[in-house]
């Protein structure tokens, strides 16, 4: 072996920890390599952003999955870097009793994008495949006919422009189970465990039918469904925002560096006594003597 394979070798290998997922023996991310990766990652996703709004793109990600498959994580690593006037997040609750008398689609419609902006829904339309599906919370004609539009209606987006990129988390029941019991150990965590989404777990294979029908009508030509191996959160995160670049194509529009401008000085004006400010208390923090 050449000295620059066994290099490249103990990179990879350094870059690595071997880890047990459900049993199996898997290569995992250290966390500086990962950070790296996602950072370089992130500076894409601002150049991607300025080609959104210069080019007036209407852009629609729709994230699903299991319960605790790690689209909330995806979303803010998405987000976090990126200017929200250009990027928003639509998280739709519970309808209301007027939503409920609507065209189903009609509440997601209002939240689509204008020309130079990209919305990301956690959880959509989909709703209705998954959730009301095997809830009972809606009938079984509704849930037939949502089946039956639902590729009308993608198509009929796609045909007006707006690019519309479909991701579903698959995460498997061990690693669901793990999640859930660090929820329930974590009291920052707690909150993302609703009697809903423990619902879900008693209705897994229920579930598993639901979405693999909802694969069979909506997995279509101009929409294809993209699933992201969601069982280690890091590699999901970059696999899942490095397929989103590759969807669409776009040019460095990056601005050059900024010159500031020096600052105004008026020694006329006389700023008020800062005693006259209330301040927060400094808990953490303070003048040394």
């Amino acid at each position: 072996m050449s000295d620059s394979k066994d290099k490249k070798n103990k990179k990879e290998k350094s870059n690595y920890q071997i880890v047990k997922i459900n049993g199996t023996k898997q290569k995992k991310l250290k966390r500086k390599p990962y950070e790296k990766e996602l950072m370089r990652l992130q500076k894409e996703l601002v150049k991607l952003q300025e080609w959104i709004k210069h080019e007036g793109l209407k852009v629609v990600v729709i994230f699903e999955g299991r319960d605790a498959a790690g689209k909330g994580g995806v979303i803010k690593r998405i987000t976090e870097s990126l200017n929200p006037r250009v990027c928003r997040v639509e998280a739709l609750g519970t309808p209301t009793e007027r939503e409920k008398t609507q065209w189903y689609f009609q509440r997601y419609v209002n939240r689509l994008p204008a020309a130079g902006e990209m919305v990301l829904f956690d959880r959509s339309w989909y709703n209705r495949a998954g959730v009301e599906k095997v809830m009972g919370f809606c009938t079984e004609e509704e849930h037939r006919e949502f089946l039956r539009s639902c590729p009308e209606f993608e198509r009929m987006l796609v045909r007006s422009g707006i690019i519309l990129i479909k991701y579903w988390f698959s995460v498997s029941d061990e690693e669901q189970e793990r999640r859930f019991q660090s929820r329930i150990e974590d009291p920052t965590k707690r909150w993302k465990l609703s009697p809903m989404d423990l619902e879900s777990r008693k209705r897994w294979m229920e579930y598993s039918k639901a979405k693999d029908e909802m694969f069979a009508h909506t997995d279509i030509k101009q929409a294809p469904w993209y699933v992201v191996d969601a069982d280690i959160k890091r590699h999901a995160r970059l696999n899942c925002i490095h397929h989103l670049l590759d969807q669409i194509p776009y040019k460095d529009l990056t601005p050059e560096p900024i010159e500031l401008p020096p600052r105004q000085n008026d020694m006329a004006y006389v700023r008020p006594p800062i005693t006259d400010q209330t301040f927060v208390p400094d808990y953490y923090g303070g003048v040394v003597e």
